[in-house]
């Protein structure tokens, strides 16, 4: 019998461990107030029935940019309803990742229908119809109309819709409601890659969410702790040494969350009735290898066998390399794992590029002048082993 399986688990050292999750919404935004400044300062003219800026927010992931977006939201939202003289304020949400502008329309439609309405077909129509029909409802309702559209750069085109949706009303599109797109990236080389007429479209407001150094960690983990542990429940030297770990690695709010959550698990482990330092240095594998093992599950299976290459190169101390030596050893490596190996060096150079905008890889440019040329140069930016062992449980999993 295992009915006295979990009877002796008694005590915990969490208080409210869903703050330290990545679902969680704080009620309060700690060390982004120059960010909130200039998103509030953005936005300022939807209180006065005027046409809403266009903003774009750029960061590293974990940085802060949905969870002030979000908070943004909120307090916009509330404010609206408290001014008489304002129009309504419609806010959507929607994850680009991967969407065509179709599907991304399509959703819109049907979150501004909302539940219990008939959907948007999923095939049947054309771009132009469904960006006509998404027209109709925004008209019906009125008001004014925010689209966060998160992950904006993996929209397949975005120049149409970043080039339809702010001139809407100008094009008489629109006659008794107002749009404004806010763009969340981690790509701050995205805005580049628009066509000039939307660039000139758009004419956004761009804010910048800089990695966090420790400080600034360090603070935001103090207010996370003080929510989520129990009183005493951790010393001040193992938040440092999580701030510490987190600014030295990407700068991330998350990551640092993690380190903290992690800590309090593996105290509770020890049977211990404070987080110390020691616990914070047994989750910083933990996080690790979870962290590269996620980010690794969500790269297509080229992008996977190219970060085993590097990895390969990394522990035999060949790197940094040129692509064509990440593409020997990148074949070798696909057919390896009995895959049928991209072709062409451009594509894996289109890959290295991707991983590296990703912070997988570190890029260098190198100059040999008239012998060689202008290359990069690539290495990994993350723990070869743990690359390697988790691809080894990917293909295990997949036998």
């Amino acid at each position: 019998m295992n009915e006295d399986l979990f009877s002796d688990i008694t005590d915990t050292l969490f208080e409210d461990k869903a703050i330290l999750s990545e679902e969680y919404q704080p009620n309060e935004i700690v060390e982004r107030e120059d960010e909130i400044d200039a998103f509030r300062s953005a936005l300022k003219d939807i209180l006065f029935g005027r046409n809403p800026s266009n903003v774009f927010i750029y960061g590293k992931t974990g940085v802060g940019k949905t969870a002030v977006t979000e908070y943004i939201m909120t307090a916009l939202e509330a404010e609206v309803k408290r001014r008489d003289d304002a129009e309504k304020l419609h806010v959507h949400f929607r994850n680009c990742n991967d969407d065509t502008v179709y599907r991304t329309v399509r959703a819109l439609i049907n979150s501004i229908r909302g539940d219990g309405c008939e959907p948007f077909p999923e095939t049947g129509h054309s771009t132009a119809h469904a960006l006509e029909t998404l027209y109709e409802e925004m008209d019906s309702n009125g008001g004014t109309y925010l689209f966060v559209l998160d992950e904006i750069d993996h929209l397949s085109d975005p120049n149409t819709l970043l080039y339809e949706l702010p001139r809407a009303r100008a094009n008489d599109h629109l006659t008794s409601s107002r749009v404004g797109v806010i763009g969340i990236s981690n790509n701050y080389a995205f805005r580049s890659s628009l066509s000039p007429k939307v660039k000139d479209t758009l004419m956004e407001k761009e804010i910048a969410f800089s990695p966090y150094d420790a400080d600034e960690l360090r603070s935001i983990l103090t207010t996370r702790a003080e929510k989520a542990l129990i009183e005493d429940a951790w010393d001040e030297s193992a938040i440092k040494l999580a701030a510490a770990n987190a600014a030295k690695d990407t700068g991330s709010a998350r990551q640092a969350i993690d380190l903290l959550r992690e800590g309090g698990d593996v105290a509770e482990e020890n049977g211990a009735t404070e987080i110390t330092d020691e616990h914070i240095e047994l989750a910083v594998d933990r996080v690790q290898r979870g962290r590269v093992e996620n980010k690794l599950r969500d790269q297509t299976m080229h992008g996977q066998l190219i970060l085993e290459a590097l990895a390969k190169l990394e522990v035999s101390g060949s790197t940094p390399a040129k692509s064509k030596e990440v593409q020997r050893t990148y074949v070798h490596v696909a057919e390896s794992r009995h895959q049928d190996p991209l072709t062409t060096l451009k594509s894996i150079q289109n890959h290295l590029a991707d991983l590296t905008m990703l912070g997988f890889l570190e890029r260098t440019e190198h100059n040999e002048g008239r012998a060689g040329g202008a290359h990069y140069q690539y290495e990994l930016a993350l723990d070869p082993t743990i690359v390697l062992e988790t691809r080894d449980t990917i293909e295990a999993e997949s036998a």
